[in-house]
């Protein structure tokens, strides 16, 4: 793949990634009304369950795609996921390498998590942590814009 191709699907990710952000954003403020309960109607746990999809796809977005393409535009040797989230972290598009890993937990949970008193343990960390992830994702909008009217 060219820099060319590569350019485009940075800009076709980015793309994406701003558009789950707004899903995101949407769901997050409805569940943020509803708050930390030990427990919640079929209504509320519909609004959480789509938070809870919103939630790891933008953190799928961000950190599976994105990082890895903005490490394969700068030329940088492929890693592991967290070998992306510390390189994030080192120049400047995330605060905190911590926060991603926390955010990355979390996204593996919602794939894995079946027991009710989990769920609702889960929705709360969500709650905490969704803001931290919304930030990061227009951190890396903002590092890919100063990219593009770079290069």
């Amino acid at each position: 793949m060219n820099l060319g191709e590569t350019k485009e699907i940075l800009i076709q990710n980015d793309e994406f990634l701003l558009k789950s952000k707004t899903w995101l954003v949407h769901s997050y403020e409805i569940c943020n009304q509803i708050g930390k309960k030990t427990d919640y109607s079929l209504d509320e746990m519909d609004a959480f369950e789509a938070l809870n999809s919103r939630f790891a796809r933008a953190s799928d977005l961000l950190i599976q795609q994105m990082f890895r393409t903005i490490q394969m535009i700068e030329l940088e040797p492929g890693g592991t996921i967290l070998d992306r989230i510390n390189r994030a972290e080192k120049l400047g598009y995330i605060n905190s390498a911590e926060d991603m890993k926390r955010i990355r937990e979390i996204r593996n949970t919602i794939v894995h998590e079946y027991n009710q008193k989990d769920v609702i343990r889960l929705f709360h960390d969500i709650l905490d942590e969704t803001p931290i992830l919304i930030e990061s994702i227009e951190m890396t909008h903002s590092y890919i814009e100063k990219y593009l009217t770079i290069s």
